[in-house]
Formats: structure tokens, sequence, C-alpha cells
């Protein structure tokens, strides 16, 4: 069964700029990850300084190979001092996931 995660990014608005930067390289990196299936970034409409990726993996264990990446972890210690306020996350067992 497929895993899908739903994060919601909140940088702060004076780092929007190299958020979107960093998140783009982010996208570009994960989707060569051999169990993702999906890596999508989005912009709230409402609310231009949140951010909301959709990814799809293979299985729990794609799930964590991305986790454990060497890019993912740059990533978080890149977007540690970014963010206004923690993401929220929704992790999901994939049912009819095109």
């Amino acid at each position: 069964m497929s895993i899908v995660v739903i994060a919601t990014l909140y940088p702060a608005a004076d780092h929007l700029a190299e958020t979107e930067t960093l998140l783009r390289e982010l996208v570009d990196r994960t989707r060569t990850e051999p169990g993702n299936l999906r890596y999508d970034l989005a912009r709230s409409q409402d609310t231009p300084t949140t951010f909301t990726i959709f990814e799809v993996y293979r299985d729990e264990a794609a799930l964590e190979a991305h986790r454990n990446s060497e890019h993912y972890l740059a990533y978080r210690a890149r977007f540690a001092g970014l963010m206004r306020q923690a993401p929220d996350l929704l992790i999901l067992d994939g049912i009819a996931i095109a």
C-alpha cells in the first residue's frame, strides 16, 4: 500500500523567496528517489506564505529512505531558521491514488 504525506509549511515572510528556492530543489531531488511516486509543491492562494507538499511513496520503506536521504537531511537543517512555526504533517495510507 502506498504512503501519502501532506506537509504544510509556514515560512517567515522575510524568508519566502529562499524557502521557495529550497523547496524547488527538494522537489527536483526527491522526484528522482526510487520509491517516490509523486512529489508536488503548491502555494496557498489565501495565504501566499504557506506552502503544501503532496507526497506519495511506494511504501513505508520508501518514505523512510526519503527521510534519511542526504538531500532531505540537508533541507531540514537549512529550513530550521526559516519557519515561523512547525510544519503540519498528515500521513495517510493510499487507497486509490493515481
